[in-house]
Formats: structure tokens, sequence, C-alpha cells
């Protein structure tokens, strides 16, 4: 299997509102940026898309580590989905679980996947990170 290092970030200008996300994709010597939009989102919806958008730009299976500086992505699909999914998608106060669609999503690519998900402090000097915001934050704007 390939490995791949991706970094992914999400921003919103009001949240929610205008919403951006960016993604960039390692392997070997290549880099990929990718980055998008939506007109009426959340921060959240944003993080999860970007991290989606980059998966599914991966072809074949890889063995991936990806960094996020999202706490809510990582602990929503390593440690809460599965009990969301037993739950029938609602959380332990018995709530709808927030973002359905796009946690399957995500839990449909990631069992594709050899994924190590990675957290990253925000604005810490983290290289890509900082790439992956700008990348996200340049989009809110459209």
């Amino acid at each position: 299997m390939k490995r791949v290092v991706i970094y992914t970030d999400g921003a919103c200008s009001g949240n929610p509102g205008p919403g951006g996300w960016g993604a960039i994709i390692l392997q070997d010597s290549i880099e990929k940026e990718l980055c998008g939009s939506e007109p009426d989102t959340t921060n959240n919806r944003m993080e999860m898309i970007s991290a989606i958008k980059a998966l599914e730009e991966l072809k074949e299976i890889h063995i991936v580590e990806l960094y996020t500086d999202s706490q809510y992505l990582i602990n929503g699909i390593t440690k809460w989905i599965s009990g969301w999914e037993k739950n029938n998608w609602t959380t332990s106060d018995k709530k709808a679980v927030k973002n359905k669609d796009l946690w399957i999503k995500l839990q449909e690519l990631s069992k594709r996947h050899q994924i190590s998900w990675k957290w990253v402090a925000g604005h810490s000097g983290s290289e890509y990170n900082e790439r992956v915001d700008k990348l996200a934050r340049s989009q809110c704007k459209k």
C-alpha cells in the first residue's frame, strides 16, 4: 500500500455563515492542494468536508496520516461514531447527531484506507497546518 500524508482544515465567517475548506495531500515529492466553499455552513462541517474531499482524491487504498486541528473531527471519527451508530444516530442525551450525512460518508472512506488521525495545534507554526488554514479562510469570502 502507498503512504500519504494529508493536512485538512475548515473555516467559517460566522457560524453558521460562508465557509471554506482546504487540504494538502503529500505523497512522495508531490503536493496537491484542494479547496472549496459553501455559502451557508458551519465550521465543523467544513472541517469534515476537508477530510472527506482529501480522502476522495485517493483512488487506491492507502496508509494515511491525516492531520487536523479539529478535536471534533478526531473525537467524532475515532471515539463517538460507534456509539452514535449503535444508538440509531442519537447522542447520549437523545438528540440527533449533527452532520450525520458527513459522518456516514467519512466512515465509509475511513473503512477503505488505513488512517491514523493526528491532532495538530492550530496556529502553532506547523507549516502545512498554516497553509490549509489559509486555504480554508480564503474560501470563506466566496
